[in-house]
């Protein structure tokens, strides 16, 4: 067997390159006239969950707990004349249940949505809401006082205002001698 050399995007990306294995050549698509069939290729075992019957089947809300990650907050950024300014839909979650950290340089936002009623395997007809722990942490782009940082919830909204360091004021100290 010879070897294939790897393209530039294969050895970029170090993405390998899969011949038809194993899938489907073909779906079968009906209408009202006559019966086709289209090329198509099936999800990889990579991608479908432990909860799904069949393909396209809907999945429980026990998805997302059980593979153990997390989701991740959806977030604007923003700066204003003296503050950093975070916003985040948060929707469904107490404030005391969130937790809000400034470390250096950078924020993170904690948090958990719990979802109150248990549906059984099979009865979603759309599932896009996403039940359990979530995290997002954000870079700041300049220093802010983390002392003076307010976060507040409203209306499902968190937003939290970090006040920026004046680190342009040159602070003069004097010399003394011994």
């Amino acid at each position: 067997m010879t070897k294939q050399k790897s393209s530039f995007f294969e050895r970029l990306t170090g993405a390998k390159n899969i011949e038809n294995n194993g899938y489907a050549d073909s779906v079968p698509v009906y209408n009202e006239e006559k019966e086709e069939s289209i090329p198509m290729r099936e999800p990889s075992p990579a991608f479908t969950t432990h909860n799904e019957e069949a393909w396209g089947a809907s999945v429980s809300n026990q998805r997302f707990e059980s593979d153990g990650a997390e989701g991740q907050l959806t977030i604007d950024v923003y700066q204003t004349e003296n503050d950093i300014v975070i916003k985040s839909t948060i929707a469904g979650v107490k404030p005391e249940d969130l937790d809000v950290s400034i470390n250096n340089d950078m924020v993170t936002v904690k948090g958990e949505r719990k979802n109150e009623e248990i549906v059984e395997n099979g009865n979603y007809y759309y599932q896009e809401c996403y039940w359990g722990s979530f995290s997002r942490s954000v870079l700041l782009p300049v220093d802010v006082i983390p002392e003076k940082a307010d976060a507040a919830l409203k209306n499902g909204i968190l937003t939290i205002r970090l006040p920026k360091a004046d680190t342009t004021k040159t602070k003069k100290i004097q010399v003394r001698g011994f």
